[in-house]
Formats: structure tokens, C-alpha cells, sequence
């Protein structure tokens, strides 16, 4: 009997699981938040006060055993993208560990053998590194892999489906070859996976093409030495896949089906403490900033170059979702939001609050005693909350399908779609009851 419980990693403010617990369906039983260039643990501190059960850790997660992490359903995570190359020696084979905490994820996965996984990076690490395309994302599939997991990824931008940021994220579902959810995945083809039966499909809907695109890589296997794959893996990988537990995979570029824009003027305060808004004096400054360039430059060295920079809305088109909100959110910098207030009508930079709102957090979720730079920091930083509780009810009614005990030899010789819904007691599939 699989219990809905949740081992949370690299946890920031908590926005995994808040998305999950507000399924009332997740439990999240332990967490680990660590800083290690911050002497005040603001983001740890604010996760604390607001989750009170469970056990939380705020430590270097390469310093934490694996026996003190307790068994679990779902290890989540959004970990940082960094450079996960491998090196070879002759004595001890895997060494140069230089994406660290991808390598802790796979050291927990490794060990405690979750049944599921659900990660979160930035998009581009499906093209990481520039000189090696496709060669990062081509590790963590290896490994996976390696440990016996199917893995299916999809790009998905928040505010496609309603959200109100346009946050493009990569996440990794990972599930245990042992699995009914698993059993299902041999039942059909990797394309009506991708765009029909599928975990990302059945949450996030996508456009299926007419014809198969030119774009099908069907044939492909990850079945390989994770030191070669370091050192001559490229790949041009689309924004959706699979990968079976064989290693076999398909990618395609899927379009969304789209929801109904969320407009960022229904988040917005009014006449909102001076503090935010702009000044006459620095209003030329945020003027050049925002606009376009086209001009020559000299390195410190003194070489001179030609620099071309496009422009960015000045002010932000409240009619729409946010951009994509960075960490530097809130300091006079070109990527910052500057709306008109609906209040005053004046030109002003978002306060801590919308910010939150933006990312689908309660209001006030990061007034913890941090410091305001930092409540700003961490929304950058931050998942969609509404993104994750989607997921968190599909992800529960998978549970729920491994929890009926059915003979997997039996399902496994029934040709059926694979798009699984939990009814009553059965997995019904398309009308048809198993």
C-alpha cells in the first residue's frame, strides 16, 4: 500500500509543497532547504514557519546520509542547472562531479528507490551545454535509466494554461519499471503517450498533429555508459518525451492547447506605498534601460564591440501574464516589472505581495522578517504553485491505480490506451474497466 508521502528537496519557500498539500491528498514527511551563500537561512526560516510537520533539514544536502531520509512515494525537487559532465579515472571511474546536486538527487534515488519523481529546472537544459547540445539532459536520462526508471519530460510554460507568469520550466516525471502505472506505458506507442495518455497530457493538454512531424526520433536508446555519454552525447532533444526503463526514447516539439490568458492587472494592488514607485529623476535612466541598443562599447581591456539589445515593455502590458520574474526582481534593472498603477496611474516596480501572487502564493507568504530584496529573490527563484497542485491531482490518482493491487502480468497482456483515471475501484481507461 503506497502512502501519499513526499520527500522534498532543494525546498526554497516551499512551493512544491504547497502545490502538493493544497491536493489535501500529499503529505510531505521531509524537506531539505540549504543556502550555502547565505549566513541567514531566510528562505529555511520562512519554509519553518509555515510548514510545521514533518522533519526539516537545513544543511548541505551532500552532507545528509541517505538512512536519515526516510521511505517515500514522490521525491520532488527543483534543482539548480549546473555542468553534470563526468570525468573518467582509472580508479574509480565516475569522477568530477561538477553538477553536484544533480549527482545527490541520483545518490537518493539510487538508495531509497522512491517509486516516483518529480522534478523541476530551467528549459534550458535540454540544450546544455552550448558545446555539447542535449549532452546534460542525455546524463540525467542515462541515469535514470540505469536505476530502472521510465521518464517522461515536458517543457511547460505556466501561462499557457491560465497561470499569471510566462514561466518556462522543464519538469522530469520519473516512475519505477515495477509499477502499474508502468505496466500501462507498454500497452501503448510513445506518441499517443506523449499527446494523449500521458501524465503531462492528461494535466496539460497539447495539439495532436495531423502527421507525424520530421522532428520523430523514435528510434533512439540512452542504454549507454554514463562516462561516454559525458563525453560524446549531443542530441537535439523537442520540449516533450519518453524514455522506457530500457532506455528506448521519443521527443517531439508539442504545441499547447492553450487556456484563457490570465491578465496581470487582476493581480495588481493600488496606491500602494510610495517606496515603489518611480522617480522623476531616475525615470531616463529606466527609459534606456527598457529600450532597445544598438551602440558601441569598449571591454575593460579596451577592445570595442558592437552591442545590439532589443527592447523590453515599458511599462508591462497589464493586460497579460507577467514575464518570466527573475531573482534581481524589485532593483532598478532592466528585467524588473514596471506597471502603471491602477490607483494613481503613476509608473511603479511590483511590490513583494504581487510578486507572490504571480507565482500563485498567498499574499504575505515571504513576510517572514527577510529582508524585502530577498522576499524578491525568492519568488525569482520560486515554482508556480498552481502549476504543481495540477500535477499533485494527477499524481494522486496515479497513486490511487497503484494501490488496487492488480496482477500485472494480467494487465500487462490487455492491449488498452493509457490514459489512466482512478474511478471508484478500478483503473478505467476510454469506458473500459480493468
Amino acid at each position: 500500500m503506497l502512502e501519499k508521502t513526499v520527500c522534498e528537496l532543494f525546498a526554497g519557500v516551499g512551493g512544491f509543497r504547497l502545490g502538493l498539500e493544497k491536493t489535501n491528498e500529499w503529505k510531505v514527511i521531509w524537506a531539505n532547504q540549504w543556502e550555502p551563500s547565505m549566513k541567514v537561512q531566510h528562505a529555511f526560516d520562512c519554509y519553518t514557519k509555515h510548514f510545521e510537520t514533518g522533519i526539516h533539514i537545513n544543511d548541505d544536502i551532500a552532507k545528509v546520509a541517505t538512512s536519515e531520509i526516510p521511505t517515500h512515494t514522490l521525491l520532488v525537487g527543483g534543482f539548480p542547472c549546473q555542468d553534470y559532465s563526468v570525468a573518467r579515472t582509472q580508479a574509480k571511474g565516475i569522477e568530477g562531479k561538477k553538477g553536484v546536486l544533480w549527482w545527490e538527487i541520483q545518490r537518493i534515488v539510487k538508495d531509497k528507490q522512491p517509486p516516483f519523481l518529480l522534478l523541476e529546472n530551467v528549459d534550458r537544459l535540454l540544450k546544455s551545454p552550448a558545446k555539447q547540445r542535449g549532452r546534460d539532459f542525455g546524463i540525467i536520462l542515462g541515469c535514470l535509466s540505469e536505476l530502472g526508471y521510465n521518464v517522461e519530460w515536458r517543457v511547460i510554460n505556466a501561462a499557457d494554461y491560465g497561470y499569471p507568469q510566462k514561466r518556462r520550466r522543464i519538469f522530469i516525471f520519473g516512475f519505477k519499471n515495477n509499477t502499474n502505472y508502468s505496466t500501462y506505458l507498454k500497452t501503448t506507442t510513445f506518441h499517443n503517450w506523449i499527446y494523449k495518455a500521458g501524465f503531462f497530457a492528461s494535466a496539460f493538454p497539447v495539439e495532436e498533429p495531423m502527421f507525424i512531424s520530421m522532428f520523430d526520433k523514435s528510434n533512439m536508446n540512452m542504454k549507454k555508459d554514463i562516462v561516454d555519454i559525458s563525453d560524446n552525447f549531443s542530441y537535439e532533444f523537442g520540449n516533450a518525451g519518453i524514455m522506457n526503463s530500457n532506455g528506448d526514447f521519443y521527443t517531439q516539439k508539442v504545441q499547447p492547447i492553450p487556456e484563457p490568458e490570465f491578465q496581470l492587472k487582476n493581480l495588481l494592488e493600488s496606491n500602494v506605498d510610495e517606496k515603489y514607485y518611480l522617480d522623476q529623476d531616475s525615470l531616463e535612466k529606466w527609459t534606456y534601460m527598457k529600450g532597445s541598443k544598438r551602440e558601441i562599447r569598449k571591454s575593460k581591456s579596451g577592445y570595442e564591440y558592437n552591442y545590439t539589445e532589443g527592447a523590453v515593455p515599458f511599462p508591462d502590458d497589464i493586460e497579460k501574464p507577467a514575464r518570466t520574474m527573475l531573482t534581481s526582481e524589485g532593483s532598478k534593472n532592466r528585467s524588473t516589472h514596471v506597471v502603471l498603477d491602477p490607483g494613481t496611474n503613476r509608473l511603479r516596480i511590483l511590490t513583494p505581495t504581487e510578486a507572490e501572487r504571480i507565482n500563485c502564493f498567498p499574499d504575505d507568504w515571504t513576510n517572514t522578517g527577510m529582508p524585502e530584496k530577498f522576499r524578491y529573490f525568492c519568488m525569482g527563484n520560486a515554482l508556480v504553485v498552481g502549476v504543481i497542485e495540477r500535477m499533485g491531482d494527477t499524481l494522486s490518482k496515479i497513486v490511487d491505480g497503484e494501490n488496487l493491487n492488480k496482477n500485472l502480468k494480467d494487465i500487462d497482456e490487455m492491449s488498452v490506451p493509457l490514459s489512466v483515471i482512478v474511478d471508484n475501484d478500478s483503473y478505467t481507461s476510454n469506458g473500459i474497466s480493468l
